[in-house]
C-alpha cells in the first residue's frame, strides 16, 4: 500500500489561498482514486476532492469553485489548491489513495464509507485554520 504525507497546511486569512500536496511512496499511476478529505472541530470527516486515474473530479459543493484537486504522476503527488478561503474550511485534511478499483469501489471512497474508504492509504493530516 501507498503512503502518503500531507504538507502546505497553515493559518490564511479568509479569502485567501493556499496549496496542500501530498507526497507518496510510491507512484500512484495505477491508482484509480485519490482525494482529499477534511475534518473539522465537532463536524463529521467529509470528502473535499477526488480525482481518478482519467482525470474526472469529484468536489464537495461547498467546495466547488474554489478548490482544484490535480495529480501528478511523475512526481508521485497529489495538490489541493485552495482559493477564496472561508473560516468554514478550517480543519485537518487528509490525503486519501484508494486501494481498490472499479466504480462501486469509488463510490464508496467518495461517500466516507464501505470497503472503498475502509481499505484506502491515508496520511497523518495537516491543520488548515482559516481565521482573520
Amino acid at each position: 500500500q501507498v503512503q502518503l504525507v500531507e504538507s502546505g497546511g497553515g493559518l490564511v486569512q479568509p479569502g485567501g489561498s493556499l496549496g496542500l500536496s501530498c507526497a507518496a511512496s510510491g507512484r500512484i499511476f495505477s491508482i484509480e482514486t485519490v482525494g482529499w478529505y477534511r475534518q473539522a472541530p465537532g463536524k463529521q470527516r467529509e470528502l473535499v476532492a477526488a480525482i481518478t486515474s482519467r482525470y474526472s473530479t469529484n468536489y464537495a459543493n461547498s467546495v466547488k469553485g474554489r478548490f482544484t484537486i490535480s495529480r501528478d504522476n511523475t512526481k508521485n503527488t497529489v495538490y489541493l489548491q485552495m482559493n477564496s478561503l472561508k473560516p468554514e474550511d478550517t480543519a485537518v485534511y487528509y490525503c486519501a489513495a484508494m486501494n481498490m478499483q472499479g466504480p462501486q469501489a469509488h463510490i464508496s471512497f467518495c461517500s466516507g464509507r464501505g470497503p472503498g474508504v475502509m481499505f484506502a492509504s491515508w496520511g497523518q493530516g495537516t491543520q488548515v485554520i482559516v481565521s482573520p
